[in-house]
């Protein structure tokens, strides 16, 4: 993360966790730039965590959640979204919880409709829709108002008036943001992903080892590379690596614009 956070540009640096570790981590990372945590809590009752996580952790999660809370009261200005995956019959009775989190707390609740993954065993009796949600809330909020969303946001937004924070609502199932997302994924083995629900990935790994003759770039192949390019000894090297950037440019730009077009071929 401390390499993550020195990149030259660099804005923004968030973190997708389940927050079991994260308190024991999240001073060290905010040093290093962290600016925003995106956490998976799918329940706030210490019995049902367990059923559905298959693990102990409900403390460690909420002593997480709460170290965030003692941060920002001292400035770290972290930008905390909880996120909770709504399914019928099993977490669809908490809504109403989750959204006393943010009276107190400047904190965006996200609710997400269950989607189909791989392993989930997913089925549509499962599915707790948008409309759904919104019904509920408002049945016990009625004051409760849409926030503008921007162009980016995969979640649409309302606001409880005197609350501090605000809920939002990842409707991918039924009004899905598909055509207008913006997002762009790399795999943790140097794939790009267009979508996450495409299948079709592209290797950006295999183009930037060509400057290292097909070699896997470790640190020492990384000091090696760095220093050739500094004394500009290697001719050949330095054409190599503005090939490369050339192509990693290539690849990047003709994928995004597959994505506008066709988004990784998902089509409604």
């Amino acid at each position: 993360m401390q390499q993550l956070g020195d990149l030259r540009g660099l804005r923004e640096l968030c973190l997708t966790t389940n927050g079991i570790a994260l308190h024991r981590k999240l001073e060290a990372m905010v040093e290093h730039g962290l600016t925003g945590i995106n956490l998976c809590l799918d329940t706030l009752d210490p019995w049902q965590f367990q059923i559905m996580t298959r693990r102990k952790g409900f403390d460690a999660v909420m002593r997480s959640i709460n170290r965030v809370y003692d941060l920002n009261k001292h400035g770290a200005g972290i930008r905390l979204k909880i996120n909770c995956v709504v399914m019928r019959g099993i977490n669809d009775g908490e809504i109403l919880p989750f959204v006393e989190i943010t009276r107190e707390h400047d904190v965006e609740v996200r609710f997400i409709e269950y989607m189909p993954f791989d392993g989930n065993k997913w089925s549509q009796g499962k599915m707790f829709t948008y409309g759904e949600m919104l019904s509920v809330i408002r049945e016990k909020h009625p004051t409760l108002h849409k926030v503008v969303d921007y162009k980016s946001d995969t979640s649409k937004t309302w606001k409880k008036p005197g609350y501090l924070g605000q809920i939002g609502f990842i409707t991918s199932m039924t009004h899905n943001f598909w055509r207008s997302s913006n997002r762009l994924r790399i795999t943790n083995d140097g794939n790009l992903k267009v979508c996450l629900f495409g299948n079709s990935e592209v290797s950006l790994r295999d183009i930037l080892r060509e400057s290292n003759a097909g070699q896997p770039i470790d640190e020492s192949a990384y000091a090696t590379l760095k220093a050739s390019l500094l004394a500009g000894s290697n001719q050949a090297l330095v054409e190599s690596m503005a090939s490369t950037d050339s192509k990693l440019l290539e690849t990047i730009g003709l994928n995004v614009k597959r994505k506008k077009e066709e988004h990784a071929a998902l089509v409604n």
